[in-house]
Parts: structure tokens; C-alpha cells; sequence
């Protein structure tokens, strides 16, 4: 059994911002705006998984993510399906998932290149507690004034499609073979457990649970990590301590002593729970 607390990488962008989440530091006045913050093992490529927050004060891009046939055609190890737990958000902030109506390859192209695809989206009003699955292939774009936790396949690759007129690059032909311009459906969310668990997602890709405060048993299969995010409060899992904005890789059988009123995350891959 090992518990890991992961490092953290502080990634500036100009869509980020100067005031993050409890349990970070907020920049200097007049410093780097942080967009998002990881959390990585010694060996940042190899894990199935990987974990983000990102903070933002302005809509990111248009962008798609290929799945894990397409990815590895290009030569990455593995695609990207991703999942956000919303942790705040401004009153009129949105996600963008899906289109509005189908659309061919040959029209998202051309939105994409006039711009008009930023109004073919459907953009989601967005709220604190609210649970997103993103499954590769699926059109997307994070709106403003959002913190979320993002569970993702850690490989670092984003086809933007439009990025509102910036000078950054876009990957039109990679980004428009990959996706699947269609109305965004939810997976299924299991039935909570109990009134202090629940398992938000369940595959295709990763498992994602949440679970309130107090004592648990996790019992992970060889060779299989999970990743425990705290969201709120703080405790010890196998002696090693943590709080909120941290992140730790848990193997093997480990016990968690969480102190009351603290939220976890728990992600590992595959789809279904252990």
C-alpha cells in the first residue's frame, strides 16, 4: 500500500486568473495569472490519469480531443476523455458542450473558420456541484468565471477549432477529423450509494466518486492507481497528510481517516468501479 502526495505545476495563461480557490496561493498583485494548476508524479507521462484545476476569467477555446485510436495513429499514447466537477461559477457562466444540431464535417469546418461556430454551440448555464463527463470527440469550450476540478486521460493534446480571433495556432484538419458534431448526451449517473457517497461517473474511461468525511478501506487492484483529490478539509491516509489543494496516487489497500466536513474526490481508470 503507498500513498503519494503528487506535486503541483502552476500554469500561467491569459485566460487564468490572480484570485484561485482556498488551499492555493494567489498570485502576487500584478503577477502571473494562473490558469491552471496540476498535480504530477516524478514521471508526468506515464499515469492513465491526470488531475487539473483551472480558474477562468475568460472563455477558452473551441476544441475538440481525439480518442485513443486517433490519438495513437498520431503518436500519443492514449486519447482524452475528460470530466469537470464545477466548484464555483459566476452567475451567467456557461460550458459549451456539443452542438446545437447535427452538423457535417464540411459545415463545422466552415463555422470554425468564420467564427460562427462560437453560436452553434450549446452553452450550458453552469452552477457550484454540478458534475460534466466530456467524451472524446465531443465539441467544447469552458466559459468564464468558472474554478473547476478536471479529471482528463493525461496526454496533452487539444485541437482548437476557433479561439475568438487570438493569434494562437488552430488545427482545423486534425481537430474537424476527430470530432462528432452532434447535441451533447449526459452519460448515465449511477444512484448514490448513500447520502454521503456517490459515484459521478463510471467509465467509459475513468471512475469518479465522492465521499464525505470519516474512516474508509480503498482497496485497489494490482497495478491499479487512483488519484484522491480533497476538495474540502483534510486528513491522513496511510500517515501521509494532506488537505485541500493537494492531490495524492493511492496503490493497494489504504486507509483514509478524513476529518468531518471534508469532500473527496476518488478517480481511477477504467468502466466500472472497484
Amino acid at each position: 500500500m503507498t500513498a503519494t502526495l503528487l506535486a503541483t505545476k502552476r500554469v500561467e495563461k491569459p485566460w487564468g486568473r490572480t484570485q484561485l480557490w482556498p488551499g492555493f496561493a494567489n498570485p502576487a498583485p500584478g503577477g502571473e495569472k494562473v490558469g491552471e494548476v496540476w498535480f504530477q508524479t516524478p514521471h508526468a507521462g506515464e499515469p492513465e490519469l491526470l488531475i487539473k484545476y483551472l480558474f477562468t476569467s475568460e472563455k477558452l477555446s473551441v476544441q475538440v480531443h481525439p480518442d485513443d485510436a486517433a490519438a495513437q495513429a498520431a503518436g500519443y499514447p492514449r486519447g482524452k476523455d475528460e470530466a469537470w466537477l464545477i466548484l464555483a461559477a459566476e452567475p451567467d457562466s456557461t460550458i459549451a458542450l456539443g452542438t446545437l444540431e447535427p452538423m457535417t464535417h464540411e459545415a463545422l469546418r466552415a463555422a470554425s473558420l468564420d467564427g460562427s461556430i462560437a453560436h452553434l454551440l450549446d452553452w450550458k448555464p453552469v452552477k457550484a456541484g454540478e458534475f460534466y463527463y466530456s467524451q472524446a470527440g465531443t465539441i467544447h469550450a469552458i466559459g468564464a468565471g468558472i474554478t473547476v476540478i478536471e479529471v482528463q486521460q493525461n496526454v496533452d493534446l487539444t485541437y482548437r477549432l476557433y479561439d475568438y480571433g487570438s493569434d494562437r495556432e488552430l488545427h482545423l484538419d486534425a481537430g474537424v477529423a476527430v470530432s462528432n458534431p452532434v447535441p451533447f448526451v449526459p452519460l448515465p449517473t449511477p444512484a448514490p450509494d448513500s447520502g454521503d457517497h456517490q459515484v459521478l461517473a463510471e467509465g467509459p474511461k475513468f471512475v469518479v466518486e465522492r465521499f464525505a468525511g470519516g474512516h474508509r478501506v480503498i482497496a485497489l487492484p494490482d497495478g491499479v492507481t487512483a488519484w484522491l483529490v480533497p476538495v474540502a478539509g483534510a486528513g491522513v491516509v496511510d500517515g501521509v497528510a494532506w488537505q485541500a489543494g493537494e492531490c495524492l496516487t493511492l496503490t493497494g489497500r489504504c486507509e483514509i481517516a478524513a476529518e468531518v466536513g471534508s469532500d473527496l474526490l476518488l478517480a481511477y481508470p477504467g468502466d466500472t468501479r472497484i
